[in-house]
């Protein structure tokens, strides 16, 4: 039978793969196809893992970032809300309650921003029989304190028949009974620390080390006391003295504030003034609180209203978080040469 009628030809056809016409001595046909197979095979998987683990990376990463989003606005939402969290509680008679917490200073929420804008709030609202400053801090700046005083005074005159106390936590000490000495009386609980009434500035001095080290410093200034207490510098008397004339004038600010709120009620003692802190329970013999009491006994038995309602002014944390950001960058010098600022203790 011919080629011709068979439809077979020895001649490879064009297009055809020789070595599949013709595989090598020693290799059959099937072999070379199950190792192209393979080969192919192993292509797609390696290819299709790849795909995989990328498309997994980009899910764990748009997953984080949805969660973090998710996160921010959902911290931010409960923030915002804490500004006024008994909202329908405001519609009744009730005692508002402005906290302030942690150092006080421009750059926390114990501002004195925060903290008259709460106090304007509380002391305008209708249907709030009083006020309470409920107080657990350390103290801080005197500008902030002195600030917050005043305001307390003028609200007063305002609205007299609105009454304001300072209840202490744990601590109500330095700027903090700076704040409170403005209220009409202050409660306390037994162990509270009160008292600190004084001011400090710390600082360190590098001068020795610097010898030591054969550091010199180059300090140019336009103004005999423009570098007042530079640390890398030796003291010099009259520096020394204007300083402390400095101190001494605020801390007599702070007395004369604490005896004008405080008034007659105060024992004769001169260790009051000294910085020396007290136990609650002390306080009201030397007359720094009037009683002991918690914030609900204040509540309850003078102002006459037991509903609770919170008037803190917060920052959101979006806001709170840049500030801190530049407050961190304005202050890292500041601290690592071991300066702090002006401080009521």
């Amino acid at each position: 039978m011919s080629d011709r009628e068979t439809g077979v030809s020895d001649t490879p056809s064009a297009g055809s793969d020789p070595w599949t016409q013709n595989p090598p001595v020693g290799s059959g046909k099937n072999s070379g196809d199950d190792e192209w197979a393979r080969g192919i095979v192993l292509k797609l998987a390696t290819a299709a893992l790849k795909e995989q683990r990328r498309a997994r990376r980009w899910g764990i990463f748009f997953k984080v970032i949805t969660l973090a989003y998710v996160g921010v606005l959902l911290w931010t939402v409960l923030d915002a809300l804490e500004l006024q969290p008994f909202s329908t509680a405001q519609r009744e008679l009730h005692t508002a309650v402005v906290n302030i917490e942690g150092a006080i200073s421009s750059n926390n929420e114990a501002s004195a921003i925060n903290i008259i804008g709460g106090l304007r709030a509380a002391m305008e609202a209708e249907d709030s029989a009083g006020v309470i400053l409920h107080i657990n801090s350390p103290g801080g700046s005197p500008v902030q304190s002195g600030q917050v005083y005043d305001e307390i005074m003028r609200l007063r005159e305002q609205y007299p028949d609105k009454p304001i106390y300072a209840v202490a936590s744990d601590t109500c000490a330095s700027g903090a009974y700076y704040i409170a000495a403005a209220a009409q009386e202050i409660y306390a609980d037994k162990a509270s620390l009160i008292g600190s009434i004084g001011v400090v500035a710390a600082s360190f001095g590098f001068v020795d080390a610097m010898e030591k080290l054969g550091v010199e410093r180059r300090l140019f200034t336009a103004g005999e006391n423009k570098a007042l207490l530079d640390p890398f510098s030796p003291q010099r008397p009259a520096e020394t003295e204007f300083f402390q004339s400095l101190l001494n004038e605020v801390h007599q600010q702070f007395i004369d504030a604490v005896k004008q709120g405080r008034g007659d009620r105060l024992a004769n003692d001169p260790s009051l003034f000294s910085g020396l802190v007290w136990s609650g329970e002390q306080s009201v013999d030397l007359g720094l609180v009037d009683g002991l009491g918690s914030v609900r006994d204040v509540a309850e038995q003078l102002i006459g209203a037991e509903n609770l309602v919170d008037y803190t002014a917060r920052e959101n944390v979006i806001d709170r978080l840049l500030t801190q950001m530049g407050y961190g960058i304005g202050t890292a010098l500041q601290q690592s040469l071991g300066l702090e600022r002006l401080l009521l203790r």
